[in-house]
């Protein structure tokens, strides 16, 4: 037989259930700290970034004032504005513009000599009048005066008509206008290589530009520069300025 007392068993369920419920309750102590801490540290967050404040200061900070940017480029070079052409010229340079590539049928193709043969063209266009010594042949365009064939006999004839045109060497380029002649021999061998209709001048601090339309090497803005020191290495261009 056991010396324990009959009602020590039920003491010590008593004892071990209030340890229990004391266990409990702490424990349920703890978690609702915690979860006070937890919303305080997310509500600090949010006040961090949705709060009044850091707006504040950041919309301030937009709004200081800048100083206005300065340009740090050079400005262009200006370009003289050219005057409206005369009627004259106006319908000259349409037509060197209308059939530098697409050739006019009207008149014949001297094969891969026909510049003067186009500029022959766009200066009856310009109200230029044939002649006994300046002519076409609309049958057989070989049959045309060689003033109208040959840039050298082209520039001979022009040279006895004053009354049509005037020389001009490049280095008086600053006096050539649109629709004048231009001129060049390659070879630097007294003869003219080739003839071409002024179509563009452009007049800058830097000096004068000047573009020409032509057949043979088909060009609407040929740069007589580049004529000159590209295409023919020693070249020289020579012009005649348009009295009618």
């Amino acid at each position: 037989m056991s010396d324990a007392p009959p009602h020590q068993p039920a003491e010590l369920v008593r004892r071990r259930r209030m340890t229990i419920a004391l266990s409990i309750g702490v424990a349920l102590v703890v978690i609702a700290v915690i979860g006070v801490g937890v919303v305080t540290s997310l509500g600090g967050r949010g006040a961090g970034t949705g709060g009044a404040e850091p707006a504040t200061a950041t919309e301030t900070a937009d709004v200081v004032e800048r100083p206005t940017p300065t340009a740090t480029t050079q400005p262009p070079t200006p370009v003289a504005v050219e005057p409206a052409l005369a009627p004259h010229v106006q319908a000259q340079v349409d037509y060197a513009l209308a059939y530098w590539k697409d050739y006019n049928p009207q008149y014949g193709v001297l094969g891969i000599t026909d510049c003067v043969n186009f500029a022959s063209q766009t200066l009856i266009a310009r109200g230029w009048e044939q002649d006994d010594e300046w002519y076409n042949d609309p049958a057989d365009v070989y049959k045309a005066s060689a003033s109208w064939r040959s840039s050298t006999s082209f520039r001979d004839w022009l040279a006895t008509r004053p009354d049509l045109a005037t020389p001009l060497d490049d280095t008086q380029r600053d006096q050539v206008e649109v629709g004048d002649i231009a001129q060049f021999d390659w070879d630097d061998s007294g003869d003219r290589d080739h003839t071409g209709i002024v179509t563009k001048v452009e007049r800058t601090a830097a000096g004068t530009k000047i573009y020409f339309a032509g057949h043979t090497l088909d060009s609407d803005y040929r740069d007589v520069d580049t004529a000159i020191t590209v295409d023919h290495p020693g070249g020289t261009a020579y012009y005649w300025s348009l009295e009618q």
